[in-house]
């Protein structure tokens, strides 16, 4: 069963506010434009806060996980959810501008999922995924995955509440990715690249694909994937593990 939050209050788009004043006896009305955005990131940091109290009082480990479209998010989602399951216990809320295609494909695994549309929006907003809380069984959860809308610059910018930023790219994309989207990887601990088995067939330097992540973030993990293949999921669980049983042992 999926869970839809896409009409709640957080999804109504923020929008600049735009004034005039008309003065007489000139030629021209004076605009005055408030940026709003200065005070939407620090009202949804105060509840990104909030979330991540939340989370840590719950010993819930959450990872937002970020990436551009068709980088395979969903993909490797599905592959780790149903191979951990059954020793560590999951939920996802997933982030799209329209459908629920990609939390249809996460409930077939049998774990509890939300889905937020944003609509207009590139980017999911604390308030959402706080919101989302209340539609999961957290008192249960122990591994919480925010699939956010696929876009590597305006999620990046908006923290959630998470435990780790985690960013996904798939080797399609070309190497020079993290120069091009710099904030995400620089505040992601892992980088998880995917469709390495395709690497043959493409003209994707890797080696200067690692010299360029390191280079913005010399602290990242680097796990190399591919879930056709079977490659490199199991460092990908193993980082797993590791996080819950952290948060276990706190």
């Amino acid at each position: 069963m999926v869970a839809d939050l896409s009409n709640s209050e957080a999804n109504k788009k923020h929008r600049p506010v735009v004034t005039t004043d008309d003065q007489e006896n000139t030629e021209e009305s004076e605009f005055r434009v408030i940026i709003m955005e200065a005070n939407i990131r620090e009202e949804n940091d105060r509840i990104a806060q909030q979330n991540r109290a939340y989370l840590e009082d719950k010993r819930v480990v959450a990872l937002n996980l970020i990436s551009s479209p068709g980088a395979g998010k969903t993909t490797l989602l599905v592959e780790t959810l149903n191979a951990i399951k059954d020793e560590i216990h999951c939920a996802v809320i997933e982030g799209d501008q329209q459908t629920s295609n990609d939390a249809k494909l996460i409930a077939k695994t049998g774990v509890p999922v939300v889905q937020i549309n944003t609509r207009e929006c590139c980017h999911l907003e604390a308030l959402q995924v706080g919101q989302a809380f209340e539609a999961l069984p957290m008192d249960e959860v122990e591994l919480l995955f925010v699939e956010n809308v696929g876009n590597l610059i305006c999620p990046a910018g908006f923290d959630l509440g998470e435990a780790e930023k985690v960013a996904i790219m798939s080797i399609t994309e070309g190497e020079d990715k993290p120069i091009k989207y710099p904030l995400c990887f620089h505040l992601a601990n892992v980088l998880v690249l995917t469709k390495m088995d395709l690497l043959p067939y493409l003209r994707f330097d890797l080696d200067l694909c690692k010299q360029y992540v390191l280079r913005i973030n010399p602290k990242i993990q680097i796990i190399e994937t591919s879930v056709y293949a079977h490659q490199g999921i199991e460092d990908w669980l193993d980082l797993l593990r590791a996080r819950v049983r952290q948060s276990r042992s706190d």
